[in-house]
């Protein structure tokens, strides 16, 4: 189909023909019809919602004009006379920003990508280009990557942040690789292939919106309705949630850190470059690490199975400690590492994000849920792994070593009552 209408004015009669064609698209080829991803420039394909909904911002806010491509919606994303096969090389890049701001992770990124070869190498690039002609300073990423961490400190918008991209393009000079819109910007930033799940949650913490009530309008415990309800009144808005859980699954993040040979050699230090003396200076010379070993000697034998430690806790997101509202992340770290790296930030794995207003208490099983299947999975079946160290394809597995946590944070994942808790010391 020609997109033409996607830049024609949203008053014409060229416009209204394409919105239409597009939903009618939108519905033949979305999982569920009734949730379906809005492509407007304040949405940028991250709120689910009905047709009618979608038609109402495509009309007010407008169309992101560079959704050339709608693989949201059920199209394919076609590349011609490029070799796409899984076994094209991304070489090695050296990454460096000069920017303080930008996540270690992406710093080191020497490593195969796990998504598509040709989107990674899109990813390689963009870092590489200058963001302007002789600019010898920022690079395309390390310019978006500074912008939109002053977005998520203050709050912007997406609609001013596209403001605010379209303005950068006209004010710096002419060749300059910024993006026209936020979409864009998101983009080239999700090349690494990092994504997170937004999950809907009852309001009342009975049930996560997944699996087999992944269409359900409300809840069958409570019967609370999944939409979000309008002020001062009983009436909901459909397609708003009412709580969401944001998970960034962990698998993806282990398989990638082999792929970096400095990683992949350092996180078999603990069977190879540890000082064996009898004397406690890793967790590997710990009675649990020295109990799994004995119990699972298969799962032993291989140094590049991950022991992982999981620590949940709330905290006040609004840095007023006054504030009622409590957010609860859930983080991982992998043993496996030398002691001078295990605690850095580049290592510590956010798996989950409970939003508040009010902590999860003894329903943080509710949510813990996707994140068990996950450590499930890499526990008894494991994932194809590769590592570049040993230049080598494996089986990746790991185990919950033990859960880090005050005594009622203990108490809500155990199932513990606080007086039971305190009499238990060895623990």
């Amino acid at each position: 189909m020609d997109r033409n209408w996607m830049s024609a004015n949203r008053l014409s009669a060229e416009y209204k023909e394409g919105v239409d064609f597009f939903l009618d698209f939108c519905h033949k080829h979305a999982k569920n019809p009734k949730l379906i991803l809005c492509p407007c420039l304040k949405c940028g394909n991250m709120e689910r919602m009905n047709t009618s909904k979608i038609k109402e911002h495509l009309f007010r806010n407008g169309i992101d004009k560079s959704y050339k491509v709608w693989c949201y919606h059920g199209e394919n994303i076609r590349v011609h006379g490029e070799e796409t096969s899984k076994s094209k090389k991304v070489k090695n890049v050296n990454l460096d920003y000069q920017d303080d701001h930008i996540p270690e992770m992406i710093g080191d990124a020497q490593f195969q990508s796990n998504v598509d070869p040709l989107e990674f190498q899109n990813f390689v690039e963009d870092a590489e280009k200058p963001i302007y002609p002789n600019c010898n300073r920022f690079t395309k990423l390390s310019t978006l990557v500074r912008l939109y961490n002053i977005k998520a400190k203050h709050g912007w918008s997406d609609k001013s942040f596209t403001d605010l991209l379209a303005f950068l393009v006209e004010l710096l000079p002419e060749g300059n690789e910024m993006p026209l819109s936020f979409y864009e910007a998101k983009k080239t930033l999700s090349s690494l292939g990092m994504q997170y799940e937004k999950i809907h949650a009852c309001p009342n913490d009975c049930i996560l919106y997944r699996k087999s009530f992944v269409d359900a309008i409300s809840c069958p415990t409570c019967g609370e309705s999944r939409w979000q309800k309008k002020k001062n009144s009983d009436e909901v808005k459909i397609g708003v949630p009412a709580k969401v859980l944001w998970y960034l699954p962990p698998i993806p993040h282990l398989v990638r850190f082999f792929r970096n040979v400095n990683h992949a050699k350092n996180l078999t230090w603990h069977a190879t470059d540890r000082k064996l003396d009898g004397k406690m200076r890793h967790p590997a010379d710990s009675p649990a690490w020295k109990t799994i070993d004995a119990r699972w000697p298969e799962f032993a034998n291989e140094p590049r199975n991950i022991r992982l430690g999981l620590s949940a806790d709330g905290i006040n997101p609004h840095t007023t400690l006054s504030s009622k509202y409590s957010c609860w992340p859930v983080l991982l770290v992998m043993y496996n590492l030398p002691p001078w790296l295990v605690m850095k930030r580049k290592f510590t794995m956010l798996t989950l994000l409970i939003s508040g207003p009010s902590q999860p208490g003894n329903n943080i099983d509710v949510y813990l849920a996707p994140l068990v299947d996950d450590l499930s999975q890499l526990r008894y079946e494991g994932v194809p792994a590769y590592d570049a160290f040993r230049n080598e394809d494996f089986n990746l597995k790991a185990i919950l070593l033990w859960t880090i946590n005050d005594f009622p944070a203990f108490g809500n994942l155990y199932g513990y009552k606080g007086e039971r808790v305190q009499c238990m010391p060895d623990l």
